[in-house]
């Protein structure tokens, strides 16, 4: 499904990734923990084609198309789903109409027929209760006065809506509360089938007891230093960062 080979990228002038490699595949969970200015953010950034990175070197091939020049929405509409770390609000823009545009779009992509209204608010009713978020939520602006955990929330929900192939989660456990997260991991392992993937962002194993991972990266200094299972976050928790720059670095 994603195959990234020697990934190299910039922001203004500065390489932050030094050499990715990574592959996943449908119906795999990987997880890329690591310190801060690891790369981590860069990667989702990346993944995602935001114009404010420059890729020099390597490549990332989804689902068979070289990405190389295809802007975010093309990205999106072909089945990519990047949850930001912070939501932004989008004042005056209501979630219903919102989701209906982005919805409708990708189904115009894949060459089906825009859903009528009865039939969007049926779907969205029925992906609400999914990630069990609040109907008053979903009738006002996008975000607009939402606390970080329903912030979190509508990010899986807007994933629940637009069924991508390819989910990245950027630290979407920052700043939930236990309730808050169980509800997200919830939400996100409902959602998973054998046709779609994840890729999960995070600094702490907590959240991954509630979403398992096939694999676990380790980032450090813009490259891929370790991989395993789940017994390597474990190990995280335990040992902290430090032994993983020692090792690299000795």
């Amino acid at each position: 499904m994603l195959k990234i080979k020697d990934l190299h990228a910039n922001i203004d002038g500065k390489e932050i990734l030094k050499g990715i490699n990574l592959e996943v595949k449908p119906g795999e969970i990987h997880a890329i923990m690591g310190p801060n200015g690891s790369g981590k953010s860069t990667l989702a950034s990346v993944l995602a084609g935001s114009e404010a990175f420059e890729v020099t070197h390597g490549e990332i091939v989804f689902n068979g198309q070289d990405m190389e020049d295809m802007a975010p929405e093309e990205r999106s509409r072909e089945g990519l789903f990047l949850s930001f770390q912070y939501p932004v609000e989008i004042p005056g823009v209501s979630m219903v109409n919102f989701m209906r545009t982005a919805v409708n779009e990708h189904r115009k992509h894949q060459g089906k027929e825009a859903l009528s209204a009865s039939d969007f608010l049926r779907l969205m009713r029925e992906k609400k209760e999914l990630v069990e978020l609040d109907s008053r939520l979903a009738n006002r602006s996008v975000n607009e006065g939402f606390s970080g955990g329903e912030k979190k929330k509508n990010e899986i929900f807007q994933m629940a809506m637009l069924e991508p192939k390819l989910s990245i989660l950027d630290e979407t456990d920052s700043g939930l509360d236990i309730d808050a997260l169980r509800i997200v991991a919830n939400g996100v392992n409902k959602l998973k089938s054998p046709e779609n993937a994840t890729i999960v962002i995070t600094h702490y194993q907590r959240l991954l007891d509630y979403i398992v991972p096939d694999y676990v990266h380790i980032l450090y200094k813009g490259k891929i230093v370790r991989t395993g299972g789940k017994e390597l976050a474990m190990e995280l928790e335990a040992k902290g960062y430090d032994w993983i720059k020692k090792e690299v670095e000795a």
